[in-house]
Protein backbone atom coordinates (compact mmCIF):
# COMPACT_ATOMS: atom_id res chain seq x y z
CA UNK A 1 0.00 0.00 0.00
CA UNK A 2 2.90 2.39 0.96
CA UNK A 3 4.92 1.83 -2.14
CA UNK A 4 1.72 1.97 -4.13
CA UNK A 5 1.27 5.66 -2.47
CA UNK A 6 4.56 6.63 -2.97
CA UNK A 7 4.01 5.83 -6.91
CA UNK A 8 0.53 7.34 -6.92
CA UNK A 9 2.21 10.86 -5.22
CA UNK A 10 5.37 10.58 -8.19
CA UNK A 11 2.71 9.59 -11.04
CA UNK A 12 0.53 12.97 -10.25
CA UNK A 13 3.86 15.20 -9.49
CA UNK A 14 5.17 14.03 -13.01
CA UNK A 15 1.88 14.50 -14.43
CA UNK A 16 1.87 18.18 -13.56
CA UNK A 17 5.40 18.70 -14.33
CA UNK A 18 5.04 17.20 -17.42
CA UNK A 19 1.66 19.26 -18.87
CA UNK A 20 3.33 22.40 -17.13
CA UNK A 21 7.04 21.90 -18.96
CA UNK A 22 4.67 21.59 -22.73
CA UNK A 23 2.80 24.45 -21.48
CA UNK A 24 5.82 26.60 -21.41
CA UNK A 25 7.79 25.01 -24.19
CA UNK A 26 4.93 25.08 -25.95
CA UNK A 27 4.27 29.07 -25.31
CA UNK A 28 7.95 29.70 -25.68
CA UNK A 29 8.08 28.33 -29.54
CA UNK A 30 5.16 30.12 -30.19
CA UNK A 31 5.90 33.45 -29.32
CA UNK A 32 9.23 33.35 -30.61
CA UNK A 33 7.91 31.79 -34.49
CA UNK A 34 5.73 34.90 -34.28
CA UNK A 35 7.64 37.38 -33.72
CA UNK A 36 10.17 36.20 -36.01
CA UNK A 37 7.71 35.98 -38.76
CA UNK A 38 6.29 39.06 -37.55
CA UNK A 39 9.76 40.67 -37.86
CA UNK A 40 10.07 38.85 -40.98
CA UNK A 41 7.17 39.84 -42.96
CA UNK A 42 7.79 43.94 -41.45
CA UNK A 43 10.98 43.58 -43.14
CA UNK A 44 9.78 42.84 -46.72
CA UNK A 45 6.82 45.31 -46.54
CA UNK A 46 9.17 47.58 -46.00
CA UNK A 47 11.50 46.37 -48.61
CA UNK A 48 8.73 46.50 -50.67
CA UNK A 49 8.27 49.69 -50.23
CA UNK A 50 11.28 51.11 -50.76
CA UNK A 51 12.82 52.18 -54.18
CA UNK A 52 15.25 49.93 -56.49
CA UNK A 53 18.67 50.82 -55.40
CA UNK A 54 20.79 49.87 -58.35
CA UNK A 55 23.82 51.59 -57.46
CA UNK A 56 24.34 49.54 -54.30
CA UNK A 57 23.09 46.03 -55.59
CA UNK A 58 23.25 43.54 -52.95
CA UNK A 59 23.20 45.88 -49.99
CA UNK A 60 20.72 45.65 -46.88
CA UNK A 61 18.90 48.16 -45.86
CA UNK A 62 19.06 49.93 -42.50
CA UNK A 63 17.51 47.42 -39.92
CA UNK A 64 17.30 44.85 -42.02
CA UNK A 65 18.44 41.68 -41.41
CA UNK A 66 17.31 38.39 -43.51
CA UNK A 67 18.29 37.98 -46.98
CA UNK A 68 15.57 38.91 -49.86
CA UNK A 69 15.47 40.07 -53.77
CA UNK A 70 12.93 42.32 -55.20
CA UNK A 71 11.08 41.31 -58.54
CA UNK A 72 9.38 44.79 -60.22
CA UNK A 73 6.41 43.46 -62.66
CA UNK A 74 4.54 44.84 -65.22
CA UNK A 75 1.06 44.30 -65.35
CA UNK A 76 1.45 41.03 -67.51
CA UNK A 77 3.05 39.38 -64.95
CA UNK A 78 6.59 39.87 -66.40
CA UNK A 79 9.70 40.62 -64.92
CA UNK A 80 11.01 43.83 -65.42
CA UNK A 81 13.98 44.26 -63.09
CA UNK A 82 15.34 42.57 -59.84
CA UNK A 83 17.37 43.94 -57.02
CA UNK A 84 19.13 41.92 -54.28
CA UNK A 85 22.35 40.17 -53.32
CA UNK A 86 21.26 37.24 -54.73
CA UNK A 87 22.09 35.84 -58.03
CA UNK A 88 19.27 36.96 -59.82
CA UNK A 89 20.23 35.60 -63.60
CA UNK A 90 18.06 32.65 -64.08
CA UNK A 91 14.78 34.58 -65.14
CA UNK A 92 12.88 30.92 -65.24
CA UNK A 93 13.50 30.27 -62.07
CA UNK A 94 12.59 33.49 -60.94
CA UNK A 95 8.92 33.44 -63.28
CA UNK A 96 8.78 29.45 -61.36
CA UNK A 97 8.53 31.51 -58.20
CA UNK A 98 6.21 34.25 -59.56
CA UNK A 99 3.79 31.87 -60.32
CA UNK A 100 4.44 29.98 -56.96
CA UNK A 101 3.61 33.04 -55.57
CA UNK A 102 -0.27 33.53 -57.53
CA UNK A 103 -0.84 30.39 -56.77
CA UNK A 104 -0.43 30.97 -53.01
CA UNK A 105 -2.48 34.32 -53.14
CA UNK A 106 -2.87 36.80 -50.53
CA UNK A 107 -0.96 39.60 -50.22
CA UNK A 108 1.62 38.04 -48.48
CA UNK A 109 2.44 34.27 -47.57
CA UNK A 110 5.74 31.21 -47.58
CA UNK A 111 6.49 29.03 -50.48
CA UNK A 112 7.11 26.02 -48.34
CA UNK A 113 8.77 23.81 -51.45
CA UNK A 114 11.58 27.23 -51.67
CA UNK A 115 12.13 28.07 -48.07
CA UNK A 116 11.17 31.54 -48.95
CA UNK A 117 8.08 34.03 -47.48
CA UNK A 118 6.69 37.03 -50.06
CA UNK A 119 4.96 40.27 -49.50
CA UNK A 120 3.40 41.86 -52.76
CA UNK A 121 2.82 45.64 -53.14
CA UNK A 122 1.61 47.98 -55.86
CA UNK A 123 4.15 50.20 -57.85
CA UNK A 124 3.17 52.52 -60.67
CA UNK A 125 4.74 50.57 -63.07
CA UNK A 126 3.02 47.39 -62.02
CA UNK A 127 3.53 45.27 -59.37
CA UNK A 128 6.59 44.00 -56.43
CA UNK A 129 6.94 40.86 -54.66
CA UNK A 130 9.62 40.84 -52.28
CA UNK A 131 11.46 37.78 -50.98
CA UNK A 132 12.93 36.83 -48.34
CA UNK A 133 15.18 33.75 -47.41
CA UNK A 134 13.47 31.34 -44.09
CA UNK A 135 16.70 29.00 -44.16
CA UNK A 136 17.78 30.92 -40.89
CA UNK A 137 14.57 31.43 -39.61
CA UNK A 138 14.13 27.70 -39.80
CA UNK A 139 17.28 27.21 -38.64
CA UNK A 140 16.22 28.90 -35.39
CA UNK A 141 13.70 27.49 -35.00
CA UNK A 142 14.93 23.91 -35.34
CA UNK A 143 17.55 24.80 -32.92
CA UNK A 144 14.80 25.90 -30.23
CA UNK A 145 12.88 22.87 -30.41
CA UNK A 146 16.37 20.48 -29.83
CA UNK A 147 17.34 23.04 -26.96
CA UNK A 148 13.43 22.23 -25.28
CA UNK A 149 13.55 19.01 -25.67
CA UNK A 150 17.09 18.47 -24.22
CA UNK A 151 16.33 21.59 -21.42
CA UNK A 152 12.73 19.62 -21.10
CA UNK A 153 14.39 16.04 -20.50
CA UNK A 154 16.64 17.18 -18.19
CA UNK A 155 14.16 19.06 -15.90
CA UNK A 156 12.05 16.23 -16.00
CA UNK A 157 14.62 14.11 -14.79
CA UNK A 158 15.38 16.35 -12.00
CA UNK A 159 11.83 16.86 -11.09
CA UNK A 160 11.63 13.27 -11.28
CA UNK A 161 14.76 13.02 -8.63
CA UNK A 162 12.91 15.34 -6.41
CA UNK A 163 9.12 13.73 -6.52
CA UNK A 164 11.13 10.68 -5.59
CA UNK A 165 12.70 12.27 -2.65
CA UNK A 166 9.33 14.63 -1.88
CA UNK A 167 7.25 10.95 -2.01
CA UNK A 168 9.14 9.37 0.54
CA UNK A 169 9.32 12.57 2.69
CA UNK A 170 5.25 13.29 2.06
CA UNK A 171 4.39 9.42 2.59
CA UNK A 172 7.11 8.62 5.72
CA UNK A 173 4.38 10.11 8.14
CA UNK A 174 1.68 7.63 6.51
CA UNK A 175 4.00 4.37 6.57
CA UNK A 176 5.34 5.36 10.43
CA UNK A 177 1.37 5.62 11.22
CA UNK A 178 0.86 2.17 8.97
CA UNK A 179 3.78 0.44 10.69
CA UNK A 180 2.60 1.63 14.65
CA UNK A 181 -1.40 0.68 13.80
CA UNK A 182 0.08 -2.61 12.70
CA UNK A 183 2.47 -3.31 15.58
CA UNK A 184 0.03 -1.91 17.84
CA UNK A 185 -2.54 -4.72 16.44
CA UNK A 186 0.06 -7.30 17.06
CA UNK A 187 1.37 -6.54 20.63
CA UNK A 188 -2.04 -6.04 21.75
CA UNK A 189 -2.38 -9.49 20.40
CA UNK A 190 0.63 -10.69 21.92
CA UNK A 191 -0.46 -8.79 25.28
CA UNK A 192 -4.10 -10.47 25.44
CA UNK A 193 -3.03 -14.04 24.11
CA UNK A 194 -1.18 -14.80 27.49
CA UNK A 195 -3.87 -14.04 30.07
CA UNK A 196 -6.57 -15.53 27.75
CA UNK A 197 -4.31 -18.54 27.31
CA UNK A 198 -4.14 -19.09 31.36
CA UNK A 199 -7.91 -18.35 31.59
CA UNK A 200 -8.75 -21.14 28.84
CA UNK A 201 -6.44 -23.49 30.99
CA UNK A 202 -7.44 -23.31 34.10
CA UNK A 203 -10.75 -22.98 33.14
CA UNK A 204 -10.66 -26.43 31.72
CA UNK A 205 -9.05 -27.67 35.19
CA UNK A 206 -11.38 -26.45 36.78
CA UNK A 207 -14.05 -28.38 34.29
CA UNK A 208 -12.17 -31.55 35.22
CA UNK A 209 -12.94 -33.60 37.92
CA UNK A 210 -9.46 -34.97 39.53
CA UNK A 211 -8.87 -31.65 41.32
CA UNK A 212 -10.23 -31.04 44.91
CA UNK A 213 -12.34 -28.04 46.38
CA UNK A 214 -8.56 -26.16 47.34
CA UNK A 215 -7.03 -26.69 43.50
CA UNK A 216 -10.37 -25.66 42.19
CA UNK A 217 -10.70 -22.53 44.45
CA UNK A 218 -7.12 -22.41 43.20
CA UNK A 219 -8.04 -22.44 39.26
CA UNK A 220 -10.65 -19.64 39.92
CA UNK A 221 -7.97 -17.45 41.85
CA UNK A 222 -5.97 -17.64 38.67
CA UNK A 223 -9.06 -16.93 36.02
CA UNK A 224 -9.76 -14.00 38.26
CA UNK A 225 -6.19 -12.06 38.23
CA UNK A 226 -5.82 -12.48 34.30
CA UNK A 227 -9.33 -11.11 34.26
CA UNK A 228 -8.50 -8.20 36.10
CA UNK A 229 -5.44 -8.26 34.30
CA UNK A 230 -7.43 -8.29 30.84
CA UNK A 231 -9.74 -5.69 32.13
CA UNK A 232 -6.93 -3.16 32.65
CA UNK A 233 -5.18 -3.73 29.28
CA UNK A 234 -8.26 -3.37 27.54
CA UNK A 235 -9.49 -0.15 29.56
CA UNK A 236 -5.66 1.59 28.57
CA UNK A 237 -6.01 0.25 25.30
CA UNK A 238 -9.84 2.33 25.27
CA UNK A 239 -8.32 5.33 27.08
CA UNK A 240 -5.53 5.25 24.39
CA UNK A 241 -8.46 5.28 21.21
CA UNK A 242 -10.28 8.14 23.47
CA UNK A 243 -6.87 10.15 23.69
CA UNK A 244 -6.09 9.62 19.84
CA UNK A 245 -10.03 10.72 18.56
CA UNK A 246 -10.91 12.90 21.91
CA UNK A 247 -9.33 16.15 20.79
CA UNK A 248 -12.31 17.76 19.93
CA UNK A 249 -14.57 16.46 22.20
CA UNK A 250 -12.84 17.71 25.33
CA UNK A 251 -14.20 20.46 27.00
CA UNK A 252 -11.61 22.92 28.09
CA UNK A 253 -12.12 24.70 31.54
CA UNK A 254 -9.98 26.90 33.68
CA UNK A 255 -8.19 24.17 36.15
CA UNK A 256 -6.33 24.94 39.34
CA UNK A 257 -3.03 22.56 38.20
CA UNK A 258 -1.50 23.23 41.70
CA UNK A 259 -4.22 22.08 44.00
CA UNK A 260 -5.04 19.12 41.15
CA UNK A 261 -1.37 17.74 41.28
CA UNK A 262 -1.20 18.14 45.16
CA UNK A 263 -4.66 16.02 45.82
CA UNK A 264 -2.83 13.70 43.12
CA UNK A 265 -0.20 12.65 45.18
CA UNK A 266 -1.98 12.55 48.71
CA UNK A 267 -3.43 8.97 47.01
CA UNK A 268 0.21 7.68 46.27
CA UNK A 269 2.07 8.30 49.89
CA UNK A 270 0.78 5.32 51.72
CA UNK A 271 2.00 2.82 48.39
CA UNK A 272 5.36 5.04 48.31
CA UNK A 273 5.60 4.22 51.94
CA UNK A 274 5.13 0.28 51.53
CA UNK A 275 7.27 0.08 49.34
CA UNK A 276 10.16 2.00 51.39
CA UNK A 277 10.23 4.75 49.10
CA UNK A 278 10.49 8.49 50.19
CA UNK A 279 7.88 10.87 48.14
CA UNK A 280 8.46 14.28 48.44
CA UNK A 281 6.45 17.53 46.49
CA UNK A 282 7.18 20.80 45.82
CA UNK A 283 4.21 22.68 44.38
CA UNK A 284 3.59 26.07 43.54
CA UNK A 285 0.73 27.30 44.23
CA UNK A 286 -2.20 29.19 42.51
CA UNK A 287 -1.10 27.97 38.96
CA UNK A 288 -4.28 27.87 36.64
CA UNK A 289 -4.09 25.96 33.28
CA UNK A 290 -7.23 25.57 30.66
CA UNK A 291 -7.51 21.36 29.99
CA UNK A 292 -10.25 19.03 31.08
CA UNK A 293 -9.46 18.30 34.84
CA UNK A 294 -10.00 14.56 34.32
CA UNK A 295 -6.96 14.19 32.01
CA UNK A 296 -4.74 15.98 33.74
CA UNK A 297 -5.24 14.41 36.67
CA UNK A 298 -4.81 11.13 34.44
CA UNK A 299 -1.57 12.18 33.20
CA UNK A 300 -0.44 13.30 37.12
CA UNK A 301 -1.27 9.50 38.16
CA UNK A 302 0.63 7.98 35.32
CA UNK A 303 3.70 9.87 36.19
CA UNK A 304 3.15 8.89 39.56
CA UNK A 305 2.20 5.21 38.93
CA UNK A 306 4.99 4.46 37.28
CA UNK A 307 7.39 6.31 39.23
CA UNK A 308 6.80 3.85 42.30
CA UNK A 309 7.02 1.22 40.01
CA UNK A 310 10.35 1.73 38.54
CA UNK A 311 11.86 3.40 41.57
CA UNK A 312 16.10 2.12 43.28
CA UNK A 313 14.68 0.34 46.31
CA UNK A 314 14.68 3.07 49.88
CA UNK A 315 14.84 5.76 46.69
CA UNK A 316 13.64 9.19 46.81
CA UNK A 317 10.86 10.62 44.36
CA UNK A 318 10.51 13.88 43.73
CA UNK A 319 7.28 15.82 42.38
CA UNK A 320 7.85 19.69 41.65
CA UNK A 321 5.21 21.42 40.28
CA UNK A 322 6.86 25.62 38.87
CA UNK A 323 5.53 28.05 36.53
CA UNK A 324 8.35 29.43 33.60
CA UNK A 325 6.88 32.46 32.01
CA UNK A 326 3.78 32.10 30.67
CA UNK A 327 3.93 27.60 30.79
CA UNK A 328 4.70 25.55 33.87
CA UNK A 329 6.00 22.31 34.38
CA UNK A 330 5.38 19.61 36.28
CA UNK A 331 8.67 16.94 36.86
CA UNK A 332 8.47 13.54 38.34
CA UNK A 333 11.59 12.50 39.00
CA UNK A 334 12.91 9.23 40.61
CA UNK A 335 16.11 7.22 40.62
CA UNK A 336 16.20 4.34 38.58
CA UNK A 337 18.10 2.70 35.64
CA UNK A 338 19.75 5.48 33.42
CA UNK A 339 17.40 5.42 30.41
CA UNK A 340 19.61 5.43 26.57
CA UNK A 341 19.04 8.13 24.08
CA UNK A 342 16.51 5.43 22.44
CA UNK A 343 15.12 4.37 25.09
CA UNK A 344 14.30 7.69 25.92
CA UNK A 345 13.17 8.19 22.17
CA UNK A 346 10.80 5.00 22.31
CA UNK A 347 9.53 5.09 25.42
CA UNK A 348 6.65 7.04 24.96
CA UNK A 349 5.71 4.18 22.12
CA UNK A 350 2.68 1.85 22.68
CA UNK A 351 3.36 -0.93 24.11
CA UNK A 352 7.00 -0.09 24.68
CA UNK A 353 8.76 -1.78 27.81
CA UNK A 354 12.40 -0.91 28.28
CA UNK A 355 12.92 -4.88 29.85
CA UNK A 356 10.55 -8.19 29.73
CA UNK A 357 10.36 -6.96 33.53
CA UNK A 358 8.36 -4.18 33.79
CA UNK A 359 5.88 -6.95 32.58
CA UNK A 360 5.69 -8.49 35.48
CA UNK A 361 5.12 -5.64 37.23
CA UNK A 362 1.86 -4.86 35.74
CA UNK A 363 2.65 -2.34 33.22
CA UNK A 364 1.69 -3.21 29.56
CA UNK A 365 3.57 0.06 27.81
CA UNK A 366 0.60 1.90 26.99
CA UNK A 367 0.63 4.92 30.75
CA UNK A 368 2.56 6.97 28.60
CA UNK A 369 1.71 6.80 24.75
CA UNK A 370 -1.68 7.98 26.60
CA UNK A 371 0.31 10.73 29.17
CA UNK A 372 1.75 11.81 25.32
CA UNK A 373 -1.54 12.21 23.76
CA UNK A 374 -3.14 14.03 26.56
CA UNK A 375 -0.01 16.17 26.92
CA UNK A 376 -0.64 17.28 23.10
CA UNK A 377 -4.41 17.49 23.17
CA UNK A 378 -3.39 20.30 26.03
CA UNK A 379 -0.95 22.30 23.52
CA UNK A 380 1.74 20.58 25.47
CA UNK A 381 4.98 18.41 25.49
CA UNK A 382 6.29 15.46 27.60
CA UNK A 383 10.17 14.54 27.78
CA UNK A 384 12.11 12.36 29.82
CA UNK A 385 16.03 13.22 31.16
CA UNK A 386 18.31 10.68 32.57
CA UNK A 387 21.86 11.10 34.20
CA UNK A 388 23.24 10.63 37.52
CA UNK A 389 20.96 7.71 37.82
CA UNK A 390 17.63 9.38 37.56
CA UNK A 391 14.90 9.60 35.88
CA UNK A 392 12.97 12.72 35.37
CA UNK A 393 9.62 12.84 33.06
CA UNK A 394 8.76 16.61 32.61
CA UNK A 395 5.74 17.86 31.53
CA UNK A 396 4.88 21.26 30.10
CA UNK A 397 1.47 22.89 29.63
CA UNK A 398 0.67 26.78 28.86
CA UNK A 399 -0.73 28.67 31.84
CA UNK A 400 -4.08 30.16 31.94
CA UNK A 401 -3.82 34.18 31.51
CA UNK A 402 -4.32 35.09 34.87
CA UNK A 403 -3.06 32.34 36.81
CA UNK A 404 -0.95 33.77 39.42
CA UNK A 405 2.17 32.60 40.95
CA UNK A 406 2.75 32.08 45.02
CA UNK A 407 5.00 30.65 47.29
CA UNK A 408 5.55 26.72 47.07
CA UNK A 409 4.70 24.62 49.54
CA UNK A 410 6.08 20.68 50.57
CA UNK A 411 4.21 17.63 51.40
Amino acid sequence: MIRKLRLKFICVNMLIVTVMLTGIFTMVYHFTRYGMETRSIAMLQAVASEPFRHNRPGDLLDGVQLPFFILDLDAAGNIMETDGYFDLSDLDYLQTLVSAADNAGGRDGVLSAYGLRFCRSITPRGERIAFADMSSERATLSNLIKTCILVGAACFAAFLLISWLLARWAVKPVETAWKQQRQFVADASHELKTPLTVIMTNAELLNSPGFDQARRSQFAAHILTMSRQMRQLIEEMLDLARTDNGQGTLVFSPVDLSRLVNDAVLPFEPVFFERGLTLTADIQEHITVSGSQQHLRQITDILLDDAQKYSSPAGEVTVQLTRQGGRCRLSVSNPGDVLSKAERKDIFKRFYRTDEAHSQRGSYGLGLSIAANIAAMHRGKIWVESSNGRNIFHLELPVKSGGRCGAGQSS
